[in-house]
């Protein structure tokens, strides 16, 4: 391998995260420093309102192969993701959050798998995967609910589709998110309904995740519209929408 090829490409979407925004930078420093192969990070910045733009591109100086892709309108998690993972050049992209709920050492789970399977997900509902800190009763009765339908709807068999820790070779990347449709926290699901779709065998894999405090995600409402978006990923299917 030369000095050029990149081996992993980490893609972070951020919007609102001037004041967080250093956790996963600074956790990839550490990273790469650990590591004696290739890795570009890109962090593609959803419209944010904020200096997440600046102050993520200060760490070019200290962060090898950093870009920052800075959009100037909002158009949703699911956009900014694709926008990176198309444009990520590693043998491997992965696309994590920028709170760095799923510590990105743990990149090193999925990277076992990686060869074998085209995609691998970070999961907190296999039987290694685990949350750090337990959430109330509510909120995991209502979690799982949800997920059996998503099962039921589009994505069969996966217990956690919402994990933002997903992993995948670079070539089956291109191929199922030019087919992307969804711009909002839905595409998740829509990925994993299309890989499927396209033959890829998707690899499930436990990780350890610490909830964010300051997460934009409203369970109620955002529940709702993933159940119909799944409904609508399935009328995509039955269609050909993603041949």
């Amino acid at each position: 391998m030369t000095s050029k090829e990149i081996f992993l490409s980490i893609v972070v979407p951020a919007y609102k995260e001037e004041k967080r925004i250093h956790i996963i930078l600074e956790a990839i420093e550490k990273y790469i420093e650990t590591k004696d192969f290739e890795i570009e990070t890109i962090v593609v910045v959803d419209g944010s309102p904020d200096n997440t733009a600046s102050v993520a591109s200060a760490y070019s100086g200290r962060i090898k192969n950093l870009r920052v892709v800075d959009n100037k309108e909002n158009h949703g998690k699911g956009y900014v993701v694709r926008q990176g993972m198309l444009e990520a050049r590693g043998k491997y992209v992965l696309f994590t959050d920028a709170d760095n709920s799923t510590a990105i050492e743990q990149v090193d789970k999925l990277l076992k798998f990686a060869d074998q399977y085209p995609v691998v997900i970070g999961s907190r509902y296999t039987k290694d995967g685990k949350l750090a800190k337990p959430q109330p009763l509510s909120r995991r009765i209502g979690s799982r609910g949800l997920n059996m339908i998503i099962q039921l709807l589009a994505a069969r068999g996966i217990k956690d589709t919402q994990c933002g820790f997903k992993l995948f070779q670079n070539e089956a990347a291109k191929n199922i998110f030019s087919k992307q449709t969804i711009e909002r926290f839905s595409f998740d699901i829509e990925i994993l309904a299309i890989a499927r779709k396209l033959g890829y065998k998707v690899k499930e894999t436990g990780i350890v995740w610490r909830d964010n405090p300051h997460s934009t995600v409203k369970p109620l409402k955002d529940g709702f519209k993933m159940i119909g978006d799944s409904w609508q990923i399935r009328k995509n299917i039955l269609v050909g929408r993603y041949k």
